[in-house]
C-alpha cells in the first residue's frame, strides 16, 4: 500500500489476518459471526447468526463454561476475556483450536451481556517448550481442575487459621506455582501481615502495618477490592514508585495481588509472587481469583469457629470452678467435656464449696438442654448453690432453695420455656470421710472400695429442682472409708455412645475396677483420663451401646478419695481393710428391699461359694421385710466382708427403733410367718440379737469356703 492511500475496510484486514469477527448478545441468545469466523467454527464460510445452543455444539463442553467464568472475570476486572478454545466437529473430534478475544461488557437493566471479539486459529505448542507455559491445553485443564479440587478439600477441612495459613503455603497451581505468597489482613486503617511462605525471617517488617492509603498494591486491593496483577518490574516500578524500592531487593519478576472477599466485605488480600515472568492469561487469573475466593471462605470459617471456640472456653472458664488448696486428707479432682457440636457449651456443672464448719460440699448437676439458655441457666443455678451452701444449710435445705430458685425463673406466665436440673449436693467431713448426701434426679454415687470392688451407692432422692418448688430432698449419710473413692458424674458418662443406665454403667464399673494404683491408693487423675477415655477416646467405639441414638451429651465428673496409710490411729494396729455397704430402708419404701438384695450381692461378687451368696441374700431379704412388717421403725442394714480370699467373714447387720425383740417360733406347715429366725440358725454360722439403746438389731455371719 502507498503512501497517501486510505486504509482498508477492517473487515479486509482481518480477513487477510485470519482473523474472524464475532457478536454475542445475552439477552437475545444469538451470536453473529462472519465468514472467517465462521470457517474456524467448522461452518460454511459465511455470515450466519447462530443461536447460544449451536454455537455451544461448535465448542469443547469444558472449554463454553470456562468462557461464561472468563468473562465474568474480565467484566469485575474491566479487563479483555481471553480464552483458548476447542472447535469441534459433528462426530466429537477437535478440528482446531482458536483464541478468542473479546471485550465484554454488563447492561444491568436488561442484566445481560455483551461481548465484541475476535477468533484466530492457533497452533498447539510442543509440550515442555517455553512457549507452552502459558498455552491451555486439554492436560493443562485437568490439572488445574484436579488442583482446585485438592485445594478446596485441604481449605475445607482446615479448622483453624494456622492451618488454612498451612495449606495455603503448599499450594502448587499447575504450571505457574509461585514462590512466594503473602496473606494481608487489616487491623483498622493499616495492612497487616497474617503470614509469609517463601521469605526470610524479617523480610515482613517493612510491609506490616502499611496504611491503608499508601501506594502499594495490597493496599489498593484492599481499598478497591479489585485484583492487581504485574506481570513485570518495569509494571511495577511505573505503578507503584513509591514502594518499588521496597518490593525490589526480592528478585520476583510477577505479581498477583487479589483480594480476600467474603459476603461483598474485603477482609485482606493475598499475594502470589513469582521468580519467572508470568503473562497472567484469563485462565491463570481465573485459577488465582478461585483459589483466593476459597482461601478467604476458608479463613473466615476458622475465624468464625476460633471464636466460638474463645467464646466457649471463655464461659467455661468463668462457669466452672478451680478445685481450689489440696483438701487435708482427701483427693479430689474433675473432668468437665463438652458435648461435640454448637459453641460446645451445655447445662452440665460441678463445683466444690468450702463450708463455715470446715467441711467442704461436692455439686454435681445437669440442667435440661444443650444449649446457650441451658448454660445461662447452669451458671445461675451454680451460684445459687454456692450462696446457700455458704450460709451454712444442711444439704436437703440447699436443695430445695435451689428448687425454688430454678422454678421462679423458669416459669413465667406463658410457660414458654420450662427448664429442670438434676443434681446431687454431698457434704464431706475430712476428718471422718463421713458424708452427706442429698439427690435431686441425678444418678447415684458410684464407691470403688479398697480391694477394687466398685458398687453403685443408692441414696435416697427427691425430683429434680425447678418442677416442685416445694419440694423435699431427704438426705443420706455414710462414710468413705480409707483406700475407698467415690465418682459422680452426669448421665453423658454413662449414656454417650447409645448406652442406657444398665450397658452404661457396666462400661464405666469396669474402667474403676481397672483403676490405676498410685501406691496403695488410687491414681485419681489417670482414673479420670480413663473414664473420659472409655468415651471419646479412639476405643470409645468398641463399646458402642444398644440403642440406635449415638448423639453425644456433656459429661461433668468428679472423683473423690480418701488416702489409706495402713494405719489407724496412734498407737493402734494396722488397720484391716474392709469392704462395706450401708442401706435404709424405709415404712414408705419397701421397694428398696430389692436394692439391699442387688448390693448384697454386689458387695459378694468374688465370694467363692454361690450357695453361700444365695443363702446371704435371702437372709437379708428376709430381716428387713420382717422389720417392714412386724414394726412401726425404718430398718438401717450394714454389710461387711473382712479376712482374705478364701478365709473371709460376712457380717450382716440389720437394725430399727423396735422395742420388741424377735423370738424363735415353730410355725405350721400352713403359716404365713415366722420362719425368719428358724432359717437364720440353719442357714448362718453365727447370728444374734442384740438391745440397743434405741431399738435392736438382729446379725448373722456366714465364712467363706475354700
Amino acid at each position: 500500500m502507498r503512501t497517501g492511500e486510505p486504509l482498508p475496510a477492517v473487515g479486509e484486514v482481518l480477513a487477510a489476518l485470519a482473523t474472524g469477527l464475532w457478536h454475542w448478545d445475552t439477552a437475545t441468545g444469538l451470536v453473529t459471526v462472519d465468514a472467517e469466523a465462521a470457517r474456524l467454527l467448522g461452518l460454511p464460510p459465511e455470515q450466519t447468526t447462530l443461536t447460544e445452543a449451536q454455537t455451544r455444539a461448535r465448542l469443547h463442553p469444558v472449554d463454553w463454561n470456562e468462557i461464561t467464568g472468563v468473562v465474568q472475570l474480565a467484566v469485575a476486572e474491566g479487563t479483555l476475556a481471553e480464552v483458548r478454545v476447542r472447535i469441534m466437529d459433528e462426530l466429537g473430534r477437535v478440528i482446531r483450536v482458536v483464541r478468542s478475544r473479546s471485550k465484554p461488557s454488563f447492561d444491568a437493566a436488561r442484566r445481560a451481556y455483551e461481548l465484541i471479539g475476535t477468533l484466530q486459529e492457533v497452533t498447539e505448542p510442543t509440550p515442555g517448550t517455553p512457549a507452552d507455559r502459558n498455552t491451555v491445553t486439554g492436560d493443562w485443564r485437568r490439572s488445574r481442575e484436579a488442583f482446585l479440587l485438592d485445594a478446596g478439600r485441604a481449605l475445607a477441612e482446615a479448622r483453624s487459621t494456622a492451618e488454612v495459613l498451612r495449606v495455603a503455603a503448599g499450594l502448587s497451581m499447575p504450571g505457574f506455582s509461585p514462590d512466594g505468597l503473602t496473606v494481608f489482613g487489616v487491623e483498622g486503617d493499616q495492612l497487616t501481615i497474617i503470614s509469609l511462605h517463601g521469605h526470610q525471617p524479617g523480610d515482613d517488617g517493612r510491609f506490616s502495618h502499611l496504611p491503608l492509603d499508601t501506594d502499594y498494591p495490597a493496599a489498593e486491593v484492599v481499598r478497591t477490592g479489585r485484583a492487581v496483577y504485574l506481570s513485570s518490574p518495569e509494571e511495577y516500578k511505573d505503578r507503584y514508585p513509591v514502594t518499588w524500592p521496597l518490593a525490589k531487593h526480592f528478585g520476583r519478576e510477577s505479581w498477583a495481588f487479589l483480594p480476600l472477599t467474603v459476603a461483598g466485605r474485603t477482609m485482606g488480600a493475598w499475594m502470589a509472587a513469582f521468580t519467572h515472568p508470568v503473562a497472567f492469561t484469563p485462565d491463570e487469573r481465573s485459577v488465582l481469583t478461585t483459589v483466593a475466593r476459597m482461601l478467604a471462605q476458608a479463613l473466615s470459617r476458622a475465624g468464625v469457629a476460633e471464636s466460638e471456640r474463645e467464646l466457649t472456653d471463655g464461659l467455661q472458664r468463668s462457669m466452672l470452678p478451680t478445685l481450689g488448696p489440696r483438701i487435708p486428707g482427701m483427693n479430689l479432682t474433675a473432668r468437665y467435656i463438652p458435648t461435640g457440636g454448637g459453641l460446645q457449651v451445655g447445662g452440665d456443672w460441678y463445683d466444690m464449696i468450702p463450708l463455715p464448719s470446715g467441711r467442704f460440699a461436692l455439686v454435681i448437676g445437669d440442667v435440661q438442654g444443650h444449649d446457650v439458655r441451658a448454660a445461662g441457666l447452669m451458671g445461675q443455678l451454680r451460684i445459687a448453690l454456692r450462696a446457700y451452701a455458704s450460709e451454712g444449710h444442711r444439704p436437703d435445705a440447699v436443695l430445695s432453695r435451689a428448687s425454688r430458685f430454678l422454678h421462679g425463673i423458669t416459669h413465667d406466665e406463658q410457660l414458654t420455656d420450662l427448664r429442670f436440673a438434676t443434681c446431687l449436693y454431698a457434704e464431706a467431713d475430712p476428718a471422718t470421710g463421713m458424708l452427706e448426701i442429698a439427690r435431686a434426679g441425678h444418678p447415684d454415687p458410684a464407691i470403688r472400695m479398697a480391694d477394687g470392688t466398685v458398687m453403685m451407692r443408692p441414696t435416697v432422692g427427691g425430683l429434680p429442682l425447678g418442677i416442685d418448688p416445694d419440694a423435699d430432698y431427704p438426705t443420706t449419710r455414710f462414710a468413705l472409708e480409707p483406700g475407698e473413692t467415690m465418682m459422680i458424674c452426669t448421665d453423658g458418662l454413662i449414656e454417650t455412645g447409645g448406652h442406657d443406665m444398665e450397658s452404661g454403667w457396666q462400661r464405666v464399673r469396669a474402667i474403676l475396677e481397672d483403676a490405676v494404683l498410685d501406691g496403695a491408693d488410687v491414681d485419681l487423675e489417670a482414673l479420670a483420663d480413663a473414664l473420659v477415655q472409655a468415651v471419646h477416646g479412639p476405643s470409645s467405639h468398641h463399646t458402642t451401646g444398644p440403642l440406635a441414638d449415638r448423639r453425644e451429651d456433656d459429661i461433668a465428673l468428679l472423683l473423690l478419695s480418701r488416702p489409706d496409710d495402713g494405719h489407724g490411729p496412734l498407737g493402734a494396729p494396722p488397720r484391716t481393710r474392709v469392704r462395706r455397704t450401708l442401706l435404709s430402708v424405709a415404712q414408705d419404701e419397701p421397694e428398696r428391699v430389692a436394692e439391699a438384695r442387688q448390693q448384697l450381692r454386689e458387695l459378694l461378687h468374688d465370694w467363692s461359694a454361690a450357695e453361700q451368696v444365695d443363702s446371704a441374700v435371702l437372709l437379708v431379704s428376709e430381716m428387713l421385710t420382717n422389720v417392714l412388717v412386724h414394726t412401726d421403725a425404718d430398718a438401717l442394714l450394714l454389710a461387711e466382708v473382712t479376712g482374705e480370699t478364701g478365709g473371709r467373714r460376712l457380717r450382716v447387720e440389720v437394725t430399727d427403733a423396735g422395742d420388741d425383740l424377735p423370738h424363735k417360733r415353730r410355725p405350721g406347715e400352713l403359716a404365713s410367718s415366722g420362719r425368719g429366725l428358724v432359717l437364720i440358725e440353719l442357714l448362718a454360722h453365727e447370728w444374734g440379737v442384740a438391745p440397743r439403746g434405741e431399738g435392736k438389731s438382729i446379725w448373722f455371719e456366714l465364712y467363706e469356703k475354700e
